[in-house]
């Protein structure tokens, strides 16, 4: 489900789950073993997070197998999830998301826990539209979006539940480049190699202090906005929206 790829000191990880690199249980117990390793090689001073496919970045939460489950088996894949996201957001090496296809509702997600965001140029999408499936935004992406591109962005992002295409996600500080589809991962992986010029452990400490007030601000709540999470996913108006969801599948 997952390759990984090394060039000198940056680890590229591309997602490779059938096309659309739906998110399920697996899936993100692979990414986050894969994330430990990374972390714990002396040898590794960034991630490149990326997918072997054009299409798709990730489509988020797989609906349909996730669907099927009960309360208490989503409950384990939403809370590793939500983990899984808190650690690569506080990664304390350099994170580099290489979008090359859409990334939208949890794939977005993984795409806004990195340090820097590159989008293909063209069509390719970038959103969260849990509000249009009748769910909150996950609550520590919520608190990440904000501290990336502010109150106003962010409560546009998150109220409309629109996908928006490369030259808007620019605008509203969601990426920080637009680039031929051919250039994006190299691009990426050039700017993961600039650290070793400069000092993989002050970027450690400079990250800390940056991400540190968030993950501050979820933790104490996270165990409760899981609860409300799972009551709205299991709620029949948001069993309609799904069901409605998974034909898109």
């Amino acid at each position: 489900m997952i390759h990984v790829e090394y060039d000198s000191t940056v680890a590229i990880v591309k997602l490779d789950r059938d096309v659309t690199n739906a998110l399920n249980l697996e899936l993100v117990t692979e990414l986050d073993t894969m994330f430990q390793e990374v972390k714990d090689n002396p040898d590794v001073h960034s991630l490149v997070l990326s997918s072997t496919h054009e299409k798709f970045f990730s489509i988020g939460f797989d609906i349909p197998e996730l669907f099927k489950l009960s309360k208490d088996n989503f409950s384990i894949f939403y809370k590793a999830f939500n983990r899984l996201c808190l650690d690569l957001y506080t990664f304390p090496k350099l994170t580099i998301a290489a979008i090359t296809g859409h990334a939208v509702a949890g794939g977005c997600i993984l795409a806004l826990c990195c340090d820097y965001r590159f989008i293909a140029e063209g069509k390719k999408k970038m959103g969260l539209n849990e509000i249009k499936l009748g769910v909150p935004i996950p609550y520590p992406a919520d608190c990440m979006l904000r501290q990336i591109v502010g109150f106003r962005n962010s409560r546009e992002i998150v109220d409309s539940g629109e996908f928006y295409l490369p030259e808007k996600l620019l605008h509203l500080g969601v990426v920080d480049e637009i680039l031929p589809l051919d250039l994006v991962l190299a691009k990426a992986i050039e700017k993961a190699r600039s650290l070793d010029a400069l000092s993989p452990d002050a970027f450690a400490l400079i990250k800390r202090n940056r991400v540190e007030a968030v993950e501050a601000q979820i933790m104490p709540k996270l165990r409760e906005k899981e609860r409300i999470f799972l009551e709205y996913w299991f709620s029949d108006e948001t069993r309609k929206r799904l069901k409605a969801a998974m034909e898109k599948f």
